[in-house]
This record gives C-alpha cells, sequence and structure tokens, in this order.
C-alpha cells in the first residue's frame, strides 16, 4: 500500500471515528485524570486543618440556614424540610457544577491543551470526576440529616444509583457541548453564569414543588419546564422515600439522548480547532 492510500483512508479530522475514538482514549486514561481530579480537591484546601471536610461543613451550614430560613417562611415543617433543601442543594451542586465550570474547561486548560498530546475528553472526565468526588463528601449531610431527621426509606433509595449514574452522563454531555462554544464565544460563559443563578430560584430546591403543585397546579405544569427540575426529582425522591414518579425518568431518558447526541455533533465538527480558539 502507497503512503498516500493509507493517507486517504485515514478518518479526517471531522469524523465520527475521531470523536468516538477521543472519548475512548479520554477514558483510557482515567488514572491520570483520576489522580489529576482528586489533587483538585486537595489544592483547594492546601494548608487546612480540616482539609476537603470543609467540603461537607461548607454544605452543612448553608443547608442547615437555608432549610430554617425558607421553612419559617413558607411554614414548612422542619423535619421534613430541611432533609428536602439539603438534598436539592447537594444534586444542586454537580448541577451547578458541571455547567458553570464545563463552560471554562477548555479555557482553564489552555495550557495543557496546547501542549501536552492529550485528548480533549481528558478535561472533561476530570471535571466530571472532580464535580462527583464533591458530591460524595456533602452526601454525609444527607446520612445525617436522615439519623436526625428519619425519612420513610425503603428499597426505592437504590434507585438514587442509577440516577446519579444518569446525572453524570448528562454532566459530561453539558460540560462538552458548553464548552467548545465558550471556547469559541468567550461572551458565553458570563451568560452561562447569569443563567444558572436564575435556574436556581426556578427549581424546586428551596421552595416544594408538591405545595406549589396543591395550590397552584397550572404553575407548576409550568416549573416542569425546567430540565433541571426533573434530573434532581429523580435523585432526591429515593433518597427521601418520596413516591417515584416515572414521568421525571421520561424525560430525563429524552433530554439525555438529545444532549449527547448536540454534544457529539459538537466534537465531531469542532474537537480540532479548539486547540486554536484556546
Amino acid at each position: 500500500m502507497q503512503p498516500h492510500d493509507a493517507l486517504a483512508g485515514a478518518p479526517g479530522s471531522r469524523s465520527w471515528a475521531r470523536a468516538f475514538g477521543d472519548l475512548r482514549q479520554g477514558w483510557a486514561q482515567r488514572s491520570l485524570w483520576g489522580y489529576l481530579g482528586w489533587q483538585d480537591i486537595k489544592q483547594r484546601y492546601r494548608r487546612s486543618v480540616l482539609g476537603p471536610l470543609w467540603i461537607s461543613i461548607s454544605m452543612g451550614v448553608i443547608a442547615t440556614a437555608m432549610g430554617i430560613l425558607y421553612g419559617v417562611l413558607f411554614g414548612e415543617p422542619i423535619q421534613t424540610f430541611l432533609p428536602y433543601v439539603a438534598t436539592g442543594l447537594l444534586i444542586w451542586n454537580f448541577v451547578s457544577g458541571c455547567i458553570l465550570e464545563g463552560s471554562e474547561v477548555f479555557i482553564a486548560n489552555e495550557g495543557l491543551i496546547r501542549f501536552l498530546p492529550a485528548p480533549l475528553s481528558l478535561h472533561i472526565y476530570r471535571l466530571v470526576w472532580r464535580q462527583t468526588l464533591f458530591f460524595l463528601h456533602n452526601l454525609v449531610i444527607w446520612a445525617l440529616l436522615m439519623v436526625i431527621f428519619p425519612q420513610p426509606l425503603d428499597w426505592t433509595l437504590l434507585l438514587a444509583v442509577p440516577a446519579f449514574a444518569i446525572l453524570v452522563l448528562n454532566g459530561a454531555w453539558i460540560s462538552i457541548l458548553t464548552g467548545i462554544i465558550a471556547t469559541r464565544f468567550r461572551d458565553i460563559p458570563p451568560i452561562i453564569a447569569s443563567i444558572t443563578q436564575l435556574l436556581f430560584f426556578m427549581t424546586p430546591i428551596v421552595w416544594s414543588y408538591d405545595t406549589l403543585q396543591d395550590n397552584v397546579a397550572g404553575r407548576a405544569r409550568l416549573a416542569e419546564l425546567n430540565p433541571v427540575m426533573h434530573f434532581v426529582e429523580i435523585i432526591r425522591q429515593p433518597l427521601l422515600g418520596q413516591d417515584i414518579v416515572w414521568r421525571h425518568w421520561w424525560i430525563v431518558g429524552v433530554i439525555t439522548v438529545t444532549g449527547w447526541v448536540a454534544a457529539m455533533m459538537a466534537l465531531r465538527n469542532y474537537r480540532s480547532r479548539v486547540a486554536y480558539w484556546v
């Protein structure tokens, strides 16, 4: 075979083979991004006495303060509302972390992307792994609240595992898509930050969706237009022993498939250009 024949048979820079190959190569380097993700957390709390425990402490303080404040404002019983708010914040922190850090994942790793021959997905895996570690740290607050304020947990608690796995998958495609777009258009990260802040108040975290549904059913349906709500519910419901609403799972499934299609198209078309844009 002549050299030019081999080159002709090689996939171009804009090919599905290169896009999926990037994901496979990034996954194959999981020992590297796993180490880097853990070092990110250790570096953030370097020289601190409590170290990464501050992650759980700060989460616990914020959840307690907001749970008591909004519980009094809305007349909700603290025994159920405080675990409700804390669990919502636990999930929200993961979602917002993937959105905000995802929009700058390639910009923040400019030096590595330019001078280290590594797949782009390595930086995505590193980010999602770091957010997963934060989530696991904060899960201690949920366990503590289950001891103080016991909830009617049953076998549906196991559904929290696949629900979180789905959340991780969505965190990955969000980071890929927003990361590529924000690298090309530098005005995007501030816009995403503003939208994310707005989504916090639109998502039933410090207010109860069930209470809104009981009082104003029509407006409760409008709240379901917020996609983040469905991701929060598929994890919070099993963690609090609430009835499982399968409608949320179906919606999340559609969002997951649609999001990954969009992310893979962006990775296919613009993966090779990111190094020039950073």
